[in-house]
């Protein structure tokens, strides 16, 4: 019995651990964001493509807007973690999941204000506006 279970027993090799920038690391990353695309997969791979991931050593770090969106990321981390560590030859690759709810400012806006950020975006709203005689309600 112990002869056979000495078997099922590997013995951990040296993985390799090559050093990579951070400009291989995008490639292989939006290759395999590409990947799950094809394959139907559109939430991870927008969750992949939402922002560049940073390279800190061999820890990389990605930023999503909430915490739905870490959960679901992370349901999908380990594919992710094996074609990183396969493609670039370092198996010391971690990644780290930040999420930045960051507060927006919401304010309600009247007719005039609306108005006036549609003239800043395009100044031919009040030509517009007056060859056809529109008016604000204000």
């Amino acid at each position: 019995m112990e002869e056979s279970s000495k078997g099922i027993i590997k013995e951990v090799l040296h993985l390799p651990t090559e050093s990579f920038t951070e400009t291989e690391m995008l490639l292989y990353w939006n290759k395999y964001a590409q990947r799950l695309g094809e394959k139907g997969y559109k939430i991870m791979e927008s969750l992949l493509l939402i922002n560049d991931p940073k390279l800190n050593g061999t820890a990389i770090t990605i930023e999503l807007p909430n915490e739905g969106s870490k959960l679901d990321f992370e349901k999908e981390i380990h594919g992710l973690l094996g074609h990183l560590k396969g493609h670039l030859h370092n198996h010391d690759i971690t990644i780290e999941v930040m999420v930045n709810e960051s507060v927006e400012n919401k304010r309600s806006f009247n007719d005039q204000d609306r108005y006036n950020r549609f003239l800043e975006i395009n100044p031919n709203i009040e030509l517009l506006r007056s060859t056809f005689g529109l008016d604000l309600d204000v």
